[in-house]
């Protein structure tokens, strides 16, 4: 029983336990305080060393950032000595043409174009084929005279001279439509000599690479023969039954260019604006010289006045060296001073151009009238369709081995249908419309239906009233309409078709070579861009590849845009674009400096769209950055299309604000 009792504690055991216990706790509590303040420690000291190791980063990279924007200032300077550049082939394209003394005007020479128009005027009889030939130096002229007017930067084109150019211009434009009545009216005296056998009539076909002519004589006047083929082709005529029985002819010239719609002006605004600029820093280059001139007077002066105390003949060997010395380096001095000035010059200047073409962006085009044809929204294609009814000139008649004619005084002459007064007739329907049947040209592709315009010569613009029964034929590329009265006419389609892009890509291929791909709703354009020149690689329809003229023809970037748009491959935004296509506005200047490194980098880096883009702000522009090198191999293969860019590894994307 002892035994199973329990032995009961001493209070002094008890206490030794209590003090044992607390012993433990404070040992215990050190450690966890000791380890603790270990692990702080060792916190703070990582991030003591991460923080080291961020600031040598920031340090290397601010110190990279500032090698690299020596290196962007070094860059930017290429675009003043791209202006220089130009400057300078304007000025060798002036005098190759004056060595070459080949006999062609210079079209910016108001003498020698005003000769040139002068001395054709004076030449007559010329036949249709005489006229073509020499419309294509005419043609030439016209080209040059347009290209210098959308080369040539606003501030170094003057009022004068913009003025002068327009001029020439619509002199070359109406002498050489003239000469073409002209041509015809002798076309039109020889009819009864080359008229059809079995129709009776005389029908005509000229066929040139500029210019097509389709001319129909009516000489039997058969009422019943009412509708006109012209052999060979799909084009005619559907004539009323008065035009038939009429002593008439009806000439189809086809120009395959835009003589009629009204050239386009150059704002004098932006002109004034540079030319201001230029002049205060011209103004700052002469007191430069001046300034330098001044100086050495005074030093030249000086030396004089010290050299007085010497010896005669010393005298005149130190003044010849003192003369010599200061004059030289004066010189190198003024010289390099006055090349800085001149660079300093053509960047305010170009500087001052891109700003000015930001602040003032056009207005929306003005109010247009009934049925008019908006040539801000829509781009006439295929040249332009003269339709004309003439009069048959008296015939030439052969009277013992001698041709007799009758020449008018006042020329060819138009008929007019229908007539000014309709009293004499009795029923409404006598005048019917003309139906008329076109071919499009081959050159040309129409995305859509075209629309059909006539001239309006008195407001000087396109319309769409007059013009019934239009119908389309896309496989065999006919138009066919009726018409109330003949004219010159055109098709027309809408300049934005092609916008806004579904993606677009830019990659190099080497230096100063890229490769941009454009992509819309309807086809996917291959453009090369090598140096200051421009070739379309490729176009594909519906994917498919679609053979062009322009393909593999080298041209430069104001060319190549117009040869572009006459084919209906407009993919080119205007100032008025913004008026007719939904897009996400930016900030110009954003924009503009966007381009500008996009073109420094392009040789180095491939571009990309972004759809982030069109979510962001007009502050920020966003598109995908990626290293060349990455694309070396997918840039020399010769497979077939165009890999995509989310079939390539993950491109960076680059914010620009």
């Amino acid at each position: 029983m002892s035994g199973r009792k329990k032995t009961k504690i001493t209070k002094a055991e008890r206490l030794k336990q209590l003090q044992a216990e607390e012993e433990r706790r404070q040992k215990e509590e050190e450690e966890a305080r000791a380890k603790y303040e270990k692990e702080e420690m060792e916190k703070l000291e990582i991030q003591r060393i991460e923080k080291e190791k961020w600031q040598q980063l920031e340090a290397k990279d601010l110190e990279r950032r500032n090698e690299e924007l020596e290196e962007l200032y070094l860059l930017e300077g290429c675009f003043t000595e791209a202006e220089k550049l130009k400057r300078h082939i304007r000025l060798l394209s002036q005098w190759k043409h004056y060595i070459e003394c080949d006999g062609t005007p210079d079209p910016s020479v108001s003498q020698e174009i005003n000769t040139f128009i002068s001395l054709w005027k004076e030449e007559t009889n010329e036949t249709f084929e005489e006229v073509i030939a020499r419309s294509k130096l005419v043609l030439h002229l016209i080209e040059k005279l347009k290209l210098i007017l959308l080369e040539m930067p606003s501030y170094d084109l003057q009022d004068k001279n913009i003025i002068q150019y327009h001029g020439s211009i619509l002199e070359l434009q109406e002498l050489l439509h003239f000469k073409f009545n002209a041509a015809t009216e002798i076309l039109l005296r020889e009819a009864s000599t080359v008229a059809d056998l079995d129709s009776g009539n005389m029908e005509t076909v000229i066929q040139d690479e500029n210019v097509t002519l389709y001319v129909w004589a009516n000489l039997k006047k058969n009422p019943r023969y009412r509708s006109v083929r012209f052999s060979g082709t799909q084009i005619g005529f559907e004539i009323p039954r008065i035009l038939a029985a009429s002593d008439i002819a009806i000439r189809l010239l086809h120009t395959h260019y835009d003589h009629v719609t009204p050239l386009s002006t150059v704002p004098t605004l932006l002109q004034k604006h540079s030319s201001a600029i230029t002049h205060l820093v011209k103004d700052e280059v002469k007191n430069v010289e001046a300034a330098l001139s001044k100086e050495f007077q005074e030093e030249y002066k000086h030396r004089n006045s010290e050299s007085q105390s010497i010896h005669e003949e010393e005298i005149k060997d130190e003044e010849q060296v003192d003369i010599e010395v200061p004059t030289s380096f004066v010189q190198e001095e003024s010289e390099a001073t006055k090349s800085e000035l001149e660079m300093k010059l053509l960047r305010k200047t170009v500087s001052t151009a891109q700003l000015l073409l930001i602040d003032n962006a056009p207005e929306k085009p003005h109010l247009l009238e009934d049925n008019e044809v908006d040539m801000c929204q829509f781009t006439a294609l295929g040249g332009v369709y003269h339709l004309d009814i003439l009069e048959l000139p008296p015939q030439c008649k052969p009277v013992k081995g001698w041709m007799i004619m009758e020449i008018l005084k006042e020329g060819l002459q138009k008929y007019i249908y229908p007539p000014v007064t309709t009293e004499d007739f009795e029923t409404e329907g006598a005048f019917p419309p003309i139906g008329v049947m076109l071919e499009v040209h081959e050159n040309v592709i129409f995305f859509e239906d075209p629309l059909v315009a006539r001239w309006d010569a008195e407001g000087k613009h396109w319309k769409t009233d007059g013009i019934s029964n239009v119908f389309y034929n896309s496989k065999e590329r006919l138009i066919s309409f009726s018409l109330e009265s003949l004219g010159p006419v055109t098709l027309i389609q809408d300049t934005h078709i092609h916008m806004p892009y579904q993606s677009w890509e830019l990659r190099p291929l080497d230096v100063d070579k890229v490769l941009l791909t454009v992509t819309t709703v309807f086809t996917e354009i291959q453009i090369q861009i090598k140096e200051d020149l421009c070739l379309l690689d490729s176009v594909k329809l519906n994917n498919k590849k679609h053979s062009s003229i322009l393909e593999g023809k080298w041209m430069t970037p104001i060319s190549f845009i117009i040869a572009l748009k006459e084919t209906g491959l407009n993919i080119f935004p205007t100032e008025h674009s913004h008026f007719y296509v939904a897009i996400n506005y930016k900030i110009p200047l954003v924009e503009m400096k966007a381009y500008r490194q996009m073109a420094l980098l392009g040789s180095a880096f491939a571009f990309g769209w972004s759809k982030w883009n069109i979510k962001c702000d007009s502050k920020k522009v966003i598109f995908k950055v990626q290293y060349a090198e990455i694309y070396k191999t997918t840039l020399c293969s010769k497979r077939k299309g165009t890999q995509k860019l989310n079939e390539c590894r993950p491109w960076f994307l680059l914010l620009k604000r």
